[in-house]
């Protein structure tokens, strides 16, 4: 089949709806490692989220990508990477669209991306595609993608336009976005607390260039902090909280980290971080390809209802957070379970496995270096 018709093809299969998201792209100027960093804090309202590595066919290529267990056909790919180190992710925006698009013809931004993986290698093959996809895209989105070389951008797209946010431009070198797009109607849209979070967490990294991937899923989707109250939550002797306006949300899924390459290393070393289910309350886990492993089992969907284990286990962990179920319990979050005073919060304990996860996986991660180097 031709690229074209394939493309027409997938546009008009069902979408899934993106919900929201917090996201940011990380140049390697500002790592420890020299490695650009993609961020997704997803927000959706399908909790069963899998991981999933799908084989190279066609002349499309291999890739590894966050999936709703409730898509059984691999149908939207929602964050993801590819054995070239082409990686995307999106958040949903609210600010572009000004049609008359029937909704049974959006919400194809997952379509998108599992395009994207099957045959980008670079952003600008992303632009492209952008351009070859038929009109209209059915999609309102910030796509962020990074690249093997080093390069990355937001894409704020909607049905028949984009305006490209190229990193390389970026004075900081890092970009933010949340549920609204900058090129969108102003003060429209929805996740501004939530950018100014992000931009607060993110601002102490940014001055010393210190970024790494384990921020991101240990302390910022596991914080509490409000930039319209002023105030952080995370440690604080608060035994209730309304869950508004936070990073983490009741609606949270994955918090994944997309760690790509530094100049001159190959693809095979980047690294999707993933803290699978309700953030707060997981375990991290890594997944590459190329390796024997490379994607946890506990990660992929199983079963019937196609579930993962690791996203059912913490499942349970957010139904102890989000214990009241009459009236309007379910807008309040228990933040001892979290956080207390004896150290035993989900939080508490599940960082510290975590970093040493990261620990392990880094030292894979330069095995598999020398010997990538070797050959």
């Amino acid at each position: 089949m031709k690229k074209q018709a394939l493309i027409l093809l997938l546009l008009l299969m069902g979408g899934l709806t993106s919900m929201a998201c917090t996201s940011a792209i990380i140049s390697g100027s500002k790592t420890k490692s020299g490695r650009p960093l993609l961020w997704k804090h997803r927000d959706t309202g399908c909790l069963d989220n899998r991981v999933e590595l799908i084989k190279g066919h066609d002349g499309c290529y291999e890739f590894v990508a966050l999936f709703d267990a409730t898509d059984p056909s691999d149908t939207a790919a929602w964050t993801g990477f590819n054995e070239k180190g082409f990686a995307i992710m999106n958040t949903a925006s609210y600010n572009l669209n000004d049609d008359d698009v029937p909704e049974k013809d959006m919400d194809k931004e997952g379509v998108v991306m599992k395009l994207a993986l099957e045959h980008c290698v670079t952003v600008e093959d992303f632009e492209k595609l952008l351009h070859q996809l038929p009109k209209p895209m059915g999609v309102e989105a910030n796509f962020g993608v990074i690249d093997a070389k080093g390069n990355g951008a937001y894409f704020e797209t909607g049905n028949y336009t984009y305006t490209k946010y190229d990193l390389a431009d970026a004075p900081d070198g890092v970009l933010v976005r949340t549920n609204f797009s900058h090129s969108g109607r102003p003060d429209d849209g929805m996740g501004y607390v939530r950018y100014g979070n992000a931009k607060h967490l993110l601002n102490p990294h940014i001055q010393a260039g210190d970024f790494e991937p384990w921020m991101f899923t240990e302390e910022f989707s596991r914080s509490f902090y409000h930039s319209l109250l002023g105030k952080d939550f995370t440690h604080s002797d608060e035994e209730w909280l309304v869950d508004q306006d936070f990073i983490p949300r009741r609606i949270s899924t994955a918090s994944i980290v997309i760690e790509g390459v530094s100049q001159g290393e190959p693809a095979a070393l980047t690294t999707m971080w993933i803290a699978l289910g309700y953030p707060p309350c997981a375990e991290t886990f890594a997944a590459r390809l190329g390796v024997a492993g490379g994607v946890p089992e506990v990660l992929k969907g199983t079963g019937d209802d196609n579930h993962s284990v690791q996203c059912d286990i913490v499942r349970a962990r957010h139904a102890e957070v989000f214990s009241i179920k009459r009236g309007n319990g379910k807008h309040y979050l228990n933040l001892n379970k979290l956080y207390n005073k004896e150290g035993t919060g989900y939080c508490q304990q599940l960082v510290k496995k975590n970093l040493e996860m990261y620990k392990r996986e880094n030292d894979r991660r330069e095995s598999l270096k020398m010997r990538l180097k070797s050959k």
